[in-house]
């Protein structure tokens, strides 16, 4: 095996592993965290028991800054990325030939966590060997390419694959086979991808374990770095609005496709697993997207404090759209396209203010390590109220508050999510941002970076 790792020719376009790197980073994360609602829903799980069990895969990455450090101590990170593939393609392929048995859900949950894991871990050693193997310049000039291509990972994995499975569980008349032969798909793929970056992934002296650094000196620095953190101003303030300006989306990200899919009947929509791929892989995606550069850009023109309360209500606001088709039951599908659009365009623009304050707040010492914790109290914040949606759903389906005699479930979930925006409203009050921050004179790296991440 040492010969796998060895160097490998030196001044390698970026253009060749950046890509196919960046593609690999983000379709486990959706497989695990948008691939596995649908399956399970359509596999005859119900909402509870889904969004409870599919909740827990988000723990990797609450954690990932707990054990990223180590990383740095052992081998390399190409190694480690490498590595991370091949066991990204194992779990996968465990997932296709456990769908069909008897014991699918608690084996494939088991199969997923391992892959959250594995995933989480693969995009630390990636991005450390994107700063590692590229200099400053190229960093920046790569940026927007590794964002693009992170983005496609989201169509294919939100979309593409969605659309396979509505294809393969028409002919193939089985919904269990026709998940099995995505996920042994996605298998194949990750297979190609970890052989392909043993080819083109460059070695570089740069990439070693840190020198003088031990498993000792990484939990004295991290403690410091933890009290550091908890000491900053404002941090209770900060806290809360890491955990709850999000809530809308929370509470929702687990019953919308339920929702799409489930009977007129059971207050659903009726469409066809195909159509969800179209409509919340495809439309939802790119007006997603859309929404995250208009943010970008408009808080480059005014700052983050500026736009904060437009930002925040059209993260929420939209959600009301939710409200209508559950009351409404559409049939026309451009109707229902047109109202996710909306709802996804208004939470890409509101987003944008999220991710900017997480920046923003772990300016100073240690700021990359007090990103990494913002961003861990961020999955926390979706991970909590993700897990016991179903569970809301399920108690919202006793009680018929609009006077009707059909299924209501989802129509008082989603009034539900929509009384969670004062929650939203509430962190806003309290957070405090300087006024300067972001304005594209003062600082256009934040507003840039904002376009990015989103």
């Amino acid at each position: 095996m040492k010969e796998i790792y060895q160097e490998t020719n030196c001044g390698r376009s970026p253009w060749l592993w950046i890509p196919t790197l960046y593609i690999a980073e983000g379709l486990p994360y959706f497989a695990v965290n948008t691939l596995t609602v649908l399956m399970y829903v359509n596999m005859g799980v119900g909402v509870a028991d889904m969004a409870f069990y599919t909740g827990w895969l988000y723990l990797p990455w609450v954690i990932k800054p707990f054990w990223s450090p180590f990383i740095d101590l052992f081998k390399t990170k190409r190694l480690w990325t490498i590595a991370m593939q091949f066991l990204i393609a194992l779990s996968m392929a465990l997932v296709g030939f456990l769908l069909p048995g008897s014991f699918f859900f608690s084996a494939t949950l088991v199969c997923f966590w391992f892959m959250a894991f594995f995933s989480a871990t693969h995009d630390i050693a990636a991005d450390g060997y994107y700063m590692l193997e590229l200099s400053e310049h190229d960093q920046a000039a790569y940026v927007g390419v590794r964002s693009t291509f992170y983005r496609i990972a989201s169509v294919i994995g939100q979309g593409g694959l969605v659309i396979l499975a509505g294809h393969l569980e028409q002919t193939m008349g089985s919904v269990p086979k026709a998940w099995s032969t995505v996920f042994l798909t996605l298998s194949v793929f990750f297979l190609a991808v970890a052989l392909y970056h043993m080819r083109f992934m460059p070695s570089t002296a740069k990439d070693r374990p840190v020198e003088g650094v031990t498993a000792r000196s990484i939990l004295k620095d991290f403690a410091m770095t933890f009290v550091t953190f908890f000491r900053k101003p404002y941090i209770a303030s900060a806290l809360a609005f890491m955990l709850l300006y999000r809530l809308p989306e929370a509470m929702c990200i687990k019953l919308i496709q339920p929702f799409l899919v489930a009977p007129l009947s059971e207050g659903g929509l009726a469409l066809t697993t195909s159509q969800v791929g179209v409509v919340n892989g495809t439309v939802g995606v790119i007006a997603l997207l859309l929404g995250g550069i208009a943010g970008g850009l408009a808080i480059a023109r005014n700052g983050l404090k500026y736009w904060l309360w437009p930002m925040a209500l059209s993260l929420t606001l939209p959600c009301v759209f939710y409200c209508i088709l559950a009351m409404a039951q559409p049939s026309n599908f451009l109707w229902i396209c047109m109202a996710v659009f909306i709802e996804q365009f208004g939470y890409g623009f509101g987003f944008t203010a999220f991710m900017l304050y997480l920046i923003y707040f772990s300016r100073g010492e240690c700021q990359t390590s007090h990103y990494a914790f913002c961003t861990a109290f961020m999955a926390l914040g979706m991970m909590i109220p993700g897990m016991f949606a179903g569970w809301l759903h399920d108690v919202f389906a006793q009680y018929h508050l609009f006077g009707a005699d059909g299924p209501q479930g989802f129509i008082n979930f989603f009034w539900w999510v929509m009384l969670c925006c004062l929650a939203t409203f509430a962190v806003c009050l309290k957070v405090r941002i300087d006024p300067s921050f972001g304005r594209k004179q003062d600082n256009g790296n934040e507003a840039d970076d904002a376009v990015s991440t989103s």
